[in-house]
């Protein structure tokens, strides 16, 4: 079971850091008089589950930050003869940090516009027997001092489809 939640998070990685990914779709929906959101680079995305506080004291951050993880796997057995037929629910934290309150919670809604995006472009077969339907649940977090001043957070989750012998 851990391999696929571990497949499923490369998986979310590669459609987010691929040329056509969220750097793409931030570029469209930035328009050059509203708030700028920088491009994230590929490092800046991370297969991790970890804490602000703890990831802060564990090295150099560059936000906004981009967490994928898996939350929970079901195995529902829709697929009478599979070994795995179920689903799979993954998380894209978004993290983003700044040192005014200005136009924080702006350009954090550009970046969640963004991964939302790309997800809508996804829906279908991600190879590996796991499959994308479509839809996803976005909670935005209060502002939290931390990281350059002050940080806000978006949690992005939706269930990835899998199909396995």
């Amino acid at each position: 079971m851990a391999t696929l939640g571990t497949a499923a998070s490369s998986a979310v990685m590669q459609k987010l850091t691929a040329p056509a990914g969220m750097n793409a779709s931030l570029a469209a929906l930035s328009a050059p008089d509203s708030v700028h959101a920088k491009p994230v680079d590929p490092a800046q995305v991370r297969a991790q589950n970890v804490a602000p506080d703890l990831a802060e004291r564990s090295g150099q951050i560059r936000y906004p930050v981009l967490n994928v993880y898996c939350e929970k796997i079901t195995n529902s057995l829709t697929e009478k003869f599979r070994t795995f037929s179920g689903t799979v629910q993954m998380v894209i934290e978004v993290r983003n940090s700044q040192d005014r309150l200005d136009s924080l919670q702006s350009s954090l809604d550009l970046y969640v516009d963004s991964v939302t995006a790309v997800l809508d472009a996804g829906r279908g077969d991600w190879g590996n027997g796991m499959f994308y339907t479509g839809g996803y649940q976005v909670s935005m977090g209060a502002v939290k001092q931390g990281g350059k001043n002050y940080m806000q957070t978006a949690k992005i989750t939706f269930e990835i489809g899998v199909s396995r012998n």
